[in-house]
């Protein structure tokens, strides 16, 4: 059952009643809320949600994938299935394929997967590749701590490698902040 844009609708406004200082950066996402897109589709280039995930070790060090195509770090995510049932299964869904950690190896961080560590707006370029225009990613990230040992084996096609990074050294200004 695909996910419907009433569930990606509440777990906005969730989030947002827990940060609403962040509304002005989620606003492309607020308007295309109120629109009549599919955000669940890849192909709505005005902007689609993505779902992605924050993996801490035992010693609080994120988990970090480089993107082939993007070539860049990035945290583990991708688009949404229509198998996929809840966003925060997305994201774990996700993680098992770019790097083969399983669910069972993840526990939500602070005991809730029900509303995203963080959301970010950012925008993608056209890649002739895959015949797709610039668009825009609407990505709800949640946190999973390990709780046993994983493995990773790395989805060769769309990731090169991947490292444990300290939390002052996160990429993103938003995670680094949120990780303090």
């Amino acid at each position: 059952m695909a996910i419907a844009a009433e569930a990606i609708r509440s777990t906005v406004a969730a989030y947002l009643d827990c940060v609403p200082d962040e509304r002005d950066r989620l606003a492309r996402l607020i308007v295309a809320l109120n629109t009549s897109a599919d955000l669940t589709c890849r192909k709505e280039y005005r902007g689609h949600v993505t779902c992605g995930a924050v993996v801490l070790d035992s010693g609080g060090r994120v988990l970090h994938i480089h993107h082939n195509a993007l070539n860049r770090w990035l945290l583990p995510g991708g688009h949404l299935e229509p198998s996929d049932e809840t966003l925060p299964g997305a994201a774990l869904r996700e993680v098992a394929e770019e790097t083969g950690i399983v669910a069972t190896s993840l526990a939500p961080l602070g005991g809730s997967e029900s509303r995203p560590f963080d959301i970010d707006v950012h925008p993608i370029p056209a890649s002739l590749a895959k015949g797709e225009d610039a668009h825009w990613h609407f990505d709800l990230r949640y946190a999973f701590q390990i709780i046993a040992a994983p493995q990773v084996r790395l989805q060769a096609d769309e990731v090169s490698c991947f490292d444990w990074l300290a939390p002052g050294t996160v990429p993103s200004s938003e995670i680094r902040a949120k990780l303090a």
